[in-house]
């Protein structure tokens, strides 16, 4: 008896997993926990009886829900084992376990540190760690200050040091991205089936079903080699019992015999009614001792002839009964699994939607800047400290004054301090809105020009950016306020901007000369405040506005005089103590309680907001502005020097009051006051 393929009780492939790549096919089978094996093994063999439940795929997933590797890393979702295991081929997501620490730096300081523990299956740890210093040296991850191995027998530990402003879930998300950390197992199920000649992608379900069959067949296989085994033994205990019955004609025939074959003769000698025994029998007998043909001996034949056939009613049950076999496999199984099963090694995480970009940039507080000859940057609001009124303030931008080789259409036209995961909604003078994130905005240093907005967006060559509105939420409750250079406004829903993107759309129809310089969010509870270059302002409510769709021209907001234009528009929301910062171009301002500009119909003349000083024929309002006490505020010049300083420091007067000076601008120059952007407190907070 010698077997065909070795009588394995557990799922082999499927338990240590395996690798290999011949011609125009390969295999790629991941490890599995023994014990979840053993209970998929025993739900599917019980499965399998007359009136057993059926094991569904969704039921068997949860019986083994993922490979379980030799490393304690941990497994991203069930997605792709899910599809690895109903198709054959799929990817597993592996990740490193690791932890924050606080680490020494120096002999007092300390610093937070990411710590690896465990590494994904089958990624080399010293090709990480070369892996993750290369990407530092190029400057493609940023953050880490120092990186070492303090892996001993212990276990692994790499220890990868932070910069004290590096946020820690950015540069995990960058080195998961980035390095092996985080890798995928590209499984493929594909084995020789059949006569082991035909090579088969394969399922998991049906993987187990194979092996289930196989190890059905090799039990009965086992139980017919032992039957037989038991059958034979039987029959030679029922000569021996003949033998010891007549013991003493046994004797007396061996006396008589000439020689061995003579007594087997004898023995088998059909005649002869207390013996006519088998060949087997007659030479079982002739080898017993004298000393064997004792009482004692033959309690002990009957014995061993009432086992026998008990173990021979046993396996012949076997044989004739599926049940029967099918409960002995589960029995075996079980007791594979309480004497070898060990706890599941890989952890399985929730299932995670891959990592967006924004998930690996910081939120931090910048400052936009859009120049008029077409350029635009980032830069951090931290590069401007506080200053006194009245200074001459630090450059923001490229110099555009005399002696300089910049052109004077690079002065400063917009300004905006926002969240680095906003979205900017940027509006053309055109009447066309682009979308994006803060954080694609190119960064650049106090004094760079920034780059050419068309490598950002694809605005047109005679179009500028007129409006820069940071969006962290869409609202159903929240409009859009949209106000031209000619008085012009109109109120769309904001929601209408949710999928803008850096495409662009069409969000106002201008008349001929007209440009779309505002863009505000508010809500039909607050009120609207639009002033002119000319001094005076107007104050309606919101909800007097109809929403209109996002092409629509919109209706009158003020009316003006001639050669007046709009200066600027503010949404004032209820409930809150504010003032309206008034600068002009000349650099006088003030502020002015909004409760001095009580509300009238749209369409006014308005009142006067500020008073020019005298002898200032060409100054004109540059900017009005909402402010509230904590706020802090950048004026930016057209030729680009900024200002940073309290909203408090500026004096609160009366609408006609002409101001005080909050800037010094070189007029000779052709210098201006372009625009002035509100730092909100918490970024005040954040930076001071």
């Amino acid at each position: 008896y010698e077997p065909s393929v070795l009588p394995a009780k557990v799922p082999v492939l499927l338990l240590n997993g395996g690798a290999g790549i011949a011609v125009g096919m390969a295999t790629n089978i991941p490890p599995h926990n023994l014990g979840e094996l053993m209970d998929a093994c025993v739900a599917l063999t019980e499965g399998r009886n007359e009136g057993g439940e059926e094991v569904t795929d969704a039921a068997l997933m949860r019986i083994v829900p993922a490979p379980d590797f030799p490393t304690f890393a941990c497994i991203i979702g069930r997605s792709g084992a899910k599809k690895l295991y109903e198709t054959g081929n799929g990817g597993v997501v592996m990740r490193a376990v690791t932890h924050l620490e606080q680490v020494a730096s120096g002999k007092k300081s300390r610093r937070n540190a990411i710590v690896v523990t465990e590494l994904p299956y089958q990624v080399n740890k010293a090709a990480l760690l070369e892996r993750i210093a290369s990407l530092v040296n190029e400057k493609k991850l940023d953050g880490i200050a120092d990186l070492r191995d303090e892996s001993d027998r212990d276990g692994i530990r790499m220890v990868i040091e932070l910069k004290r402003d590096a946020v820690a879930a950015v540069v995990l998300n960058n080195l998961m991205k980035k390095t092996p950390l985080e890798t995928t197992f590209s499984g493929n199920f594909l084995a020789l089936f059949g006569s082991g000649t035909v090579p088969k992608r394969f399922t998991l379900r049906e993987a187990l079903d194979c092996f289930l069959d196989f190890r059905f067949q090799t039990v009965r296989n086992k139980c017919t080699f032992q039957l037989d085994k038991v059958e034979n033994r039987a029959h030679i205990v029922d000569g021996l019992l003949a033998a010891l019955q007549h013991a003493d004609e046994v004797i007396e025939i061996v006396r008589r015999a000439q020689d061995g074959t003579a007594a087997r003769a004898a023995l088998m000698d059909e005649e002869n009614p207390n013996f006519c025994l088998s060949s087997a029998q007659a030479d079982a007998v002739l080898k017993l001792q004298l000393g064997q043909l004792t009482r004692l001996n033959g309690e002990k034949l009957t014995a061993e002839k009432n086992t026998l056939a008990e173990s021979g009613a046993s396996l012949r049950n076997l044989l004739a009964n599926d049940r029967a076999v099918h409960d002995l496999m589960v029995e075996d199984f079980g007791t594979i699994k309480k004497k070898f099963a060990t706890p599941r090694r890989t952890k399985i995480l929730p299932d995670e939607d891959e990592k967006a970009e924004i998930d690996l940039v910081q939120n931090e507080r910048s400052v936009i800047v859009v120049t008029r000859g077409g350029y635009i940057k980032r830069m951090p609001l931290k590069t401007f400290e506080s200053q006194n009124r009245g200074t001459r303030g630090k450059r923001g931008t490229s110099n555009a004054g005399p002696g300089s080789d910049v052109s004077d259409d690079d002065g400063v036209a917009h300004c905006f301090t926002c969240n680095d995961h906003d979205t900017v909604l940027m509006t053309t003078r055109g009447g066309i809105a682009y979308g994006l994130r803060a954080y694609q905005v190119p960064e650049g240093g106090r004094t760079a020009k920034g780059a050419p907005i068309p490598s950002v967006l694809p605005v047109k060559a005679d179009d500028v950016i007129t409006s820069v509105l940071p969006v962290s939420r869409f609202p159903k409750d929240e409009f859009i306020v949209l106000a031209t250079e000619n008085g012009w406004i109109k109120k769309t829903p904001l929601a209408a901007f949710e999928k803008l993107t850096s495409r662009g759309l069409i969000i106002a129809s201008l008349a001929d000369g007209d440009r779309l310089n505002w863009c505000e969010k508010c809500t039909d509870a607050d009120d609207i405040l639009v002033g002119s270059t000319r001094g005076q302002a107007t104050r309606f409510a919101a909800e007097s506005l109809r929403p209109t769709a996002r092409t629509s021209r919109g209706v009158k907001s003020m009316t003006l005089k001639k050669g007046d234009t709009i200066a600027d528009m503010n949404v004032l929301r209820g409930g809150k103590e504010e003032s309206l910062l008034v600068v002009t171009t000349e650099g006088y301002g003030k502020r002015v309680r909004t409760n001095e500009f009580r509300t009238t119909a749209r369409g006014g003349s308005g009142v006067i907001a500020i008073k020019f000083k005298a002898g200032r024929v060409n100054d004109r309002v540059s900017t009005m502005r909402v402010v509230e006490e904590e706020d802090e505020v950048l004026l930016i010049t057209s030729q680009g020097v900024i200002v940073r300083q309290k909203a408090k420091d500026i004096s609160c007067q009366g609408r006609s009051a002409t101001g005080v000076l909050v800037q010094k601008v070189d007029v000779m120059s052709g210098d201006s006051i372009s625009t002035v952007s509100i730092v909100p407190k918490s970024a005040v907070d954040g930076n001071n």
